[in-house]
């Protein structure tokens, strides 16, 4: 989630234990550290880039140098993308003097130009957020899912969401009587509803604009395989390295901001020993107790 500019501070390499998946995470420009690595090399790419509004952790610019500098960390993740794998990148909205522009549409030109297929435009919506005066309180962004092929890895069944109603049965034909629905649940659809990463979330850290892990898990787990590589150019503080070793896929990331790449690594030794707390992927959200107006 971190603009690339010049850093000259050593890498930070972590090495698994036997049977372990591998983490490699480097505190880099994300050019630089993408150049180093084999075409085609990656199964999935899942980043949440910064939306240059400021952040503590870029530096604002033009909308013009903004789509520059994209389409040059764009251009590497096709070249290191596997011919199977998925891109997968999530944004928000650019703000400028009150006016918003939705990156999804000024960066989807980029990716076509590169020959890749969008499959969903995933939306994810939260609960909490800043509160706006002179618009609607924003409450969700979304994730472009993109492939470099139509022969691309998606696994439904690991993703999978309870059903509504479980016990409908099919009421006529030859599967009469029978369950109608998959007994591993419904397809999850195209509009995720998970908490984002805020004060008294069990995740939280000092990145202000973290990924929740259950959110990047969830694109792992449909689009990889075990033993699958899984990179994120804007690495923040790991949550796509967490997402991908615990479950059994290989990590690899950089980041500019040494902090952040400080509190990456301690996370996935946490995760190691056992001593990570994480929202489950699929946890319900909270809704308090529905309360009846008493008449007066």
């Amino acid at each position: 989630m971190t603009a690339h500019t010049k850093n000259t501070q050593p890498q930070v390499l972590h090495f698994p234990r036997r049977g372990e998946a591998e983490a490699m995470i480097e505190c880099e420009d994300n050019l630089v550290f993408m150049r180093k690595l084999k075409n085609a090399s990656i199964n999935l790419i899942v980043t949440s880039p910064p939306y240059n509004i400021g952040k503590e952790y870029e530096k604002r610019t033009s909308n013009e140098i903004y789509i520059e500098q994209q389409a040059a960390t764009i251009a590497e993740a096709v070249r290191l993308l596997n011919p199977r794998g998925s891109i997968c990148w999530q944004v928000g909205n650019g703000i400028d003097d009150g006016e918003i522009f939705p990156l999804d549409i000024l960066l989807y030109p980029i990716f076509k130009n590169h020959g890749l297929k969008l499959r969903n435009r995933i939306v994810w919506t939260f609960g909490h957020g800043l509160h706006c005066q002179k618009r609607l309180s924003g409450r969700h962004e979304t994730i472009l899912w993109f492939t470099k092929s139509d022969d691309y890895t998606f696994n439904l069944d690991p993703i999978r969401v309870p059903s509504k109603y479980p016990e409908k049965k099919h009421f006529k034909g030859p599967n009469k009587g029978k369950i109608s629905g998959n007994p591993l649940g419904k397809n999850p659809s195209d509009v995720w509803d998970i908490p984002n990463v805020k004060s008294n979330h069990v995740e939280k850290t000092d990145h202000p604009c973290q990924f929740p892990v259950g959110l990047v898990e969830r694109l792992v787990l449909a689009l990889t395989n075990k033993g699958d590589s899984v990179l994120d150019p804007y690495l923040g503080v790991g949550s796509t390295a967490i997402a991908a070793i615990k479950n059994g896929r290989h990590a690899y990331g950089c980041d500019v901001v040494r902090e952040y790449v400080d509190i990456a690594e301690e996370r996935v030794d946490a995760y190691r020993s056992g001593e990570l707390r994480v929202r489950p992927m699929n946890k319900p959200i909270y809704e308090p107790p529905f309360r009846e107006e008493e008449e007066e």
